[in-house]
């Protein structure tokens, strides 16, 4: 028998089962990724030194030099108070499995992506729901907040900059959730992957670190870096935290490759990790505009509130369609792909990525505006 209270992940669901082999894919949250090529080139990688690295297993919290350079970008953090997990997914995950127990309470807020939630809500955790705010430019439901945490709420998931709307949460708010989680004692998971990712300056958004004692910090090399491929990512915290995670990591990963354990050192070094920053920020705001200028084509149909951050806007559409059934008209009738807005739990919505090559994305959405003439032409 298997499990049949279990959720899926409804986001990652709908991607691995759509996003291979389709010619426009709109779905992915990051910026375009780069080639090793330009990899190597951008961050002077020495291709012989690379070639004599000994493909073995790794130290398994990570290698010492990762986690040093790592724990160098949170003032006052150590390397023993940081974890190299496969990803950012691996790093929410042992959270979930090393916070929770029995009748602890999560707190998130809506739309998310919703990996936090659907972990504790495997784990037989209650997640309660806030809400943002579209018409506030998806901004935070104070008194939500404040009526959502209690005693036994054990975490508070923040994803700063948010996914899927690219809102940077104001210092109010960050504030109040700081606030909220002192209170009653909760941690502050704070998912910071499109930090980096800012479309309006070049003032990385703030992290969590440092804001209470309380706070553990997720962020990967996918995002803002454009290296989704290394699936390398961090868990920073209280060293005796981390060391429990770690205890966790041996059963869900072992470790993470050696490979891109030392792409990785590489990339988040100086001036390495400036230009790929610099890189994904030209991206966001290239497409963007071009994003902007091709939805205008049908007026009335499509809004968005403009991301302060990430490649991704998340899209509200005026027609007489769900967004799964959009999102899968666009995909089998124009072979384009976007993630529906059912998916966060939130309809008549979609997210689309467009920090794309300006030529694909242009084309991409010629066919999103054919399919949207067709169905208000009634077909």
């Amino acid at each position: 028998m298997i499990n049949r209270n279990f959720q899926p992940f409804r986001v990652e669901q709908f991607l691995s089962e759509t996003e291979h082999g389709v010619a426009f894919n709109f779905s992915e949250s990051g910026v375009h990724p780069m080639l090793l090529q330009g990899l190597v080139e951008l961050a002077g990688i020495d291709l012989d030194a690379l070639l004599t690295t000994m493909i073995d297993y790794p130290q398994v919290n990570g290698k010492q030099s990762l986690r040093n350079t790592i724990a160098g970008l949170y003032p006052g953090a150590s390397a023993d108070g940081v974890l190299v997990t496969v990803g950012a997914t691996e790093a929410n995950t042992l959270v979930a499995n090393t916070l929770l127990e029995p009748g602890d309470n999560v707190v998130c807020f809506r739309p998310t992506y919703e990996q936090i939630s659907g972990n504790a809500a495997n784990l037989g955790n209650e997640v309660r729901w806030v809400d943002l705010i579209e018409s506030a430019g998806w901004g935070i439901d104070a008194e939500a907040l404040e009526r959502a945490v209690d005693d036994r709420t054990r975490i508070i998931h923040v994803v700063n900059p948010n996914n899927p709307t690219g809102r940077i949460l104001t210092e109010a708010d960050r504030a109040r959730i700081v606030s909220a989680a002192e209170r009653v004692g909760a941690w502050i998971v704070s998912d910071e992957v499109y930090a980096g990712t800012e479309r309006e300056g070049d003032t990385e958004t703030p992290s969590f670190w440092g804001s209470t004692d309380r706070v553990l910090v997720v962020n990967s090399m996918s995002k803002a870096y454009g290296l989704p491929g290394l699936r390398l990512g961090w868990l920073v915290g209280p060293e005796d935290i981390i060391q429990h995670c770690w205890r966790r990591h041996e059963y869900a990963s072992i470790a993470a490759s050696m490979l891109s354990m030392e792409l990785a050192d590489k990339a988040l070094a100086e001036p390495a990790r400036s230009k790929l920053k610099a890189r994904a920020r030209r991206l966001i705001r290239t497409g963007f505009d071009v994003l902007t200028e091709e939805l205008a084509r049908h007026q009335g149909v499509f809004s968005v509130v403009p991301p302060q951050a990430s490649a991704m806007s998340f899209v509200r559409f005026n027609l007489p369609i769900a967004s799964e059934a959009f999102s899968m008209r666009l995909l089998r009738e124009k072979d384009v792909l976007v993630i529906p807005g059912s998916r966060f739990g939130v309809e008549n919505h979609f997210r689309f990525s467009s920090a794309l090559p300006e030529d694909h994305l242009r084309n991409g959405l010629a066919k999103l505006n054919d399919l949207t003439g067709d169905i208000l032409n009634g077909s």
